[in-house]
């Protein structure tokens, strides 16, 4: 009898938690579903991609490898209503990016450049927003938008999962 009570006390406050969460960490676990490898192709280049969850589960890693090319890190992590990526890139800098307070942890994630570090000159090429688009548990798209010497352009990288 106890151990029943005890196993519906634990049922309850599971349920409980997750119905706590706020839009924005839904969103995260969202983008926490992404765990694995990815694979795509851009301009005829292969891309490796791989998301590990890290730091005790409050950070998303994800790892650009392109079969040529420098590895770029992009961390997400949550921050109040809202997520926040910042993208360690190949150009020396680091673009940190939010989203607008999350209403629907299930719409596309639209990110805009917050802040940049690493920046010698506002002409040099930098990222300037992200969109992440889940079609399904096995095919992902990002929407990179940029600037460089006044210029602004959008690069956009379609991924499906990798079969293990």
């Amino acid at each position: 009898m106890f151990l029943a009570v005890g196993m519906i006390a634990l049922v309850a406050i599971t349920a409980s938690a997750a119905a706590d969460k706020t839009k924005s960490e839904e969103a995260f676990d969202r983008l926490v579903s992404l765990k694995g490898e990815w694979e795509g192709q851009h301009d005829g280049v292969k891309i490796h991609v791989i998301y590990t969850l890290t730091a005790n589960g409050s950070a998303l890693m994800e790892q650009f490898r392109p079969e040529s090319g420098p590895v770029m890190i992009t961390i997400f992590t949550v921050d109040g209503d809202h997520l926040i990526a910042t993208h360690y890139c190949s150009a020396k800098n680091q673009p940190q990016m939010v989203t607008s307070a999350i209403t629907d942890a299930q719409k596309p994630l639209a990110f805009s450049l917050a802040r940049i570090t690493g920046l010698k000159s506002p002409d040099d090429w930098h990222n300037t927003g992200l969109t992440v688009t889940q079609e399904d548990n096995d095919h992902l798209t990002q929407e990179w938008t940029y600037q460089s010497k006044g210029k602004t352009g959008k690069t956009v990288f379609r991924y499906a999962r990798a079969q293990q």
